[in-house]
């Protein structure tokens, strides 16, 4: 990983809450993520983890404090808007379109115009063979992983250099799991700035180059990677890993 300690944050976060109607669930949640970084958010289920990733898109209700990304100040802008900055959000229920066929979803989202172009189908299909294979499957015949790699497949054709991957590896068989894990690997030698929420710690332990830990809709807990033997204890206790 570069020296990040001078460049602008790709993902700066200070002080956000957020609200679904009349529930408070973020408290002040701080984070930096560096450019080029695997960040993992861990926490029990109800920690806030899947909330800061829909406030860093602003898909709560109210949010308040600060979330810039590449040193731009987005908090009060609308979800369209957040994303022409070069975010691109996967959340747990994937959103593809299973009327069109993988190709088709594929050649569906707009390039973001971030100055970078979005992978071609090719590039696509080089990285997951499996869509390759299936690419002119109707969505509805996919498999759940291959409907997982296809939703993230399409955040990878608009340019977004930052993602927000939300429990990509739940409920899916160990061999797809592997196939996420060596495309998380990919992105990062890329160049790509990858937030993940993750239930799955043997998944996310590996790829993660530091670790937030949230409880009640704050972050109780932030290490490097190579703190992690010496957290387990405390991962432990917060998490029951």
């Amino acid at each position: 990983m570069a020296d990040n300690k001078h460049t602008t944050p790709a993902l700066e976060i200070r002080n956000l809450e957020a609200w679904y109607g009349e529930s408070h669930v973020l408290h002040g949640v701080d984070m930096v993520v560096h450019p080029g970084e695997v960040v993992t958010l861990l926490g029990r289920n109800g920690a806030g983890r899947s909330s800061t990733m829909r406030a860093i898109m602003g898909l709560t209700g109210a949010r308040k404090g600060s979330v810039k990304i590449n040193g731009q100040e987005t908090v009060g802008l609308p979800t369209h808007k957040i994303a022409h900055f070069g975010v691109g959000y996967c959340p747990e229920e994937r959103g593809i379109f299973s009327s069109l066929s993988c190709e088709e979803n594929l050649l569906l989202p707009p390039p973001l115009k971030t100055g970078h172009d979005g992978m071609s189908v090719e590039e696509i299909y080089a990285m997951f063979p499996n869509l390759a294979e299936r690419r002119h499957s109707q969505g509805t015949r996919l498999s759940g992983g291959e409907q997982q790699m296809l939703a993230v497949a399409r955040i990878l054709r608009t340019g977004a250099r930052l993602l927000l991957l939300d429990e990509i590896s739940e409920g899916l068989a160990p061999v797809i799991v592997q196939a996420l894990a060596r495309m998380i690997h990919t992105l990062r030698q890329k160049g790509y700035t990858i937030v993940m929420v993750e239930q799955n710690f043997r998944f996310a332990a590996p790829l993660a180059d530091r670790f937030y830990v949230m409880e009640h809709g704050r972050i109780v807990e932030t290490f490097e990677a190579a703190q992690l033997d010496a957290k387990m204890p405390v991962l432990n206790e917060l998490l029951g890993v």
